[in-house]
């Protein structure tokens, strides 16, 4: 459920490129109809505050009904004794994370915005969230019991200052591989079930996906995502550095010095040569996810929540799936609570009326409806307890339905069965989590500043992206020397110090953390 929307270092990208959005779980409720001009009424405040405009900011395109749900929004919550109108704003996601940094840098004004785990470090590190140690437990009272409830605040927390509003849904999104099965059958391709288990393994199923449709676009993915999970790997979300998971000492290390990042880039240049990495991998902006459902990717890869979803969301129903779980074996981290969460502009003007706003989400079922699916008949109907799309609309045409950001404000005890999440469909995802091989990360929480290495960090992400990234996309003639002038130009440039500071971070995090167990 959430795209990667770091900056640069793709391997926190790519292992993100998981298929997102969608809604649902259990539980039933109100119900939100279209009954006239005023969903509710007579919408006038019984505050006595005057009307405040909330600025918000999500991921992906804005759906058609979007201004009208929450105009709706805005007229129940006056109900309520909340006097506020949205502005509800969306950026592309392969714009949002770079956005959301030049906005806050210029000292844009805005409440309340959308991130996710890589981006939200970045700006969290660089004081872009207001501090709300204070306001949380005042205004948003249900939400902080709930949060001290589920121990999970540390992971927005920096300094000691809670500067974000994680989510509270358990989750891996260890990587399946994913192919359009209905093609490969076609073209008389076939796989055993769970079959597809190694680097190598994909490597075979794409050559031959290659060889039966020669000129279709097959795939944007490079290899690096798979050997990260062969070898355990922990990406620390911070400009490609990382440790082993097996490793007791947890020595922070750069991703480009890996032996494993070798084998990758050798394979990815195979790909690229070989016609499997689409020429354009390195620079299209187009939302992956987008691209697999309309049928333009032969190939991807996603997590256990798009491998069993009910619907894959394919804007062809003769489109068919077909997934695999990569390196069954082998250990990897849980999502992180942070993986989706929301966070006050340090800017914001109203950030008291954000938080109750948040605090009557976290109590109020009808008014969860409204946020997430809409309005009743016209974004959504329901079949007893579960939410389905109107009779004209599905995944990819939906008016408001599955609309990207939602995931952080998403609550368990109102969650619906939906088309795409049937059932007990989040408990199984949870159950999945807590597989023995599904671990939690030994740094979750670890918020790291970058201020005294801000420098050697910008100069390291300028060399990635004029080299580093050719390599992981297969696209420099000579991979043996590309890696090695890489790898002399990183060094160069202060790498020992970056990684001195951020191993110190890391130690100081463990030491605190140990002392509190």
């Amino acid at each position: 459920m959430s795209f990667c929307r770091t900056l640069g270092w793709s391997v926190a990208c790519l292992l993100c490129i998981m298929l997102v959005s969608g809604l649902a779980g259990c539980a039933a409720g109100g119900d939100v109809r279209m009954d006239g001009p005023s969903l509710f009424g007579d919408a006038a405040a019984t505050s006595g505050e005057p009307e405040a405009t909330l600025k918000f900011y999500f991921g992906g395109e804005k759906k058609a009904a979007t201004d009208e749900v929450w105009a709706a929004v805005s007229d129940y919550v006056k109900t309520k004794g909340l006097n506020v109108k949205f502005s509800v704003n969306f950026i592309p996601w392969p714009e949002y994370s770079g956005k959301l940094l030049v906005m806050a840098a210029a000292g844009d004004r805005w409440d309340l915005n959308f991130d996710s785990e890589g981006s939200f470090k970045q700006m969290a590190s660089r004081g872009s969230y207001m501090r709300l140690n204070d306001l949380l437990p005042v205004y948003a009272p249900h939400l902080y019991d709930r949060y001290r409830q589920q121990h999970n605040l540390p992971s927005a927390t920096i300094g000691g200052d809670i500067v974000g509003l994680p989510w509270s849904i358990k989750m891996n999104q260890r990587p399946y591989a994913g192919w359009r099965v209905d093609l490969a059958e076609k073209a008389g391709i076939y796989r055993e079930p769970e079959s597809v288990r190694t680097a190598e393994d994909v490597d075979s199923l794409l050559h031959d996906l290659k060889k039966a449709y020669p000129n279709q676009k097959l795939s944007r993915i490079p290899a690096l995502p798979l050997y990260v999970v062969r070898d355990e790997w922990v990406d620390l979300g911070f400009h490609g550095l990382g440790f082993y998971l097996n490793d007791p000492h947890y020595k922070v290390q750069a991703i480009e010095d890996q032996p494993f990042y070798a084998d990758a880039a050798f394979m990815s240049k195979a790909w690229y040569e070989g016609g499997i990495l689409n020429p354009d991998s390195k620079i299209d902006t187009e939302d992956a996810a987008d691209q697999w459902r309309n049928g333009k990717m032969l190939f991807t890869l996603t997590s256990h929540e798009w491998a069993y979803a009910a619907d894959p969301g394919f804007a062809d129903a003769s489109y068919r799936q077909q997934m695999s779980l990569l390196y069954p074996d082998k250990k990897t981290v849980n999502r992180s609570p942070i993986a989706n969460v929301v966070a006050i502009n340090r800017n914001a003007e109203h950030p008291e009326l954000v938080l109750r706003f948040l605090d009557m989400l976290e109590t109020d079922e009808r008014l969860f409806d409204l946020v997430v699916y809409g309005i009743q008949g016209k974004t959504y109907e329901l079949d007893g307890g579960k939410v389905k799309y109107p009779d004209n609309l599905n995944f990819s045409t939906s008016n408001y339905m599955d609309w990207g950001g939602q995931w952080a404000l998403w609550k368990p005890q109102f969650l619906r069965p939906t088309e795409t999440y049937p059932g007990d469909f989040w408990k199984e995802e949870a159950r999945f989590a807590e597989l023995p091989v599904n671990v939690d990360s030994p740094v979750e929480g670890l918020l790291l500043n970058d201020q005294s290495i801000s420098p050697l960090l910008e100069e390291r992400d300028q060399i990635y992206e004029d080299y580093g990234k050719s390599i992981e996309y297969g696209m420099m003639p000579d991979v043996a020397k590309a890696l090695s002038d890489y790898r002399m130009l990183q060094q160069d440039n202060g790498l020992d110090t970056i990684i001195r500071e951020v191993q110190r971070q890391v130690d100081q995090f463990l030491a605190a953390q140990h002392q509190h167990s």
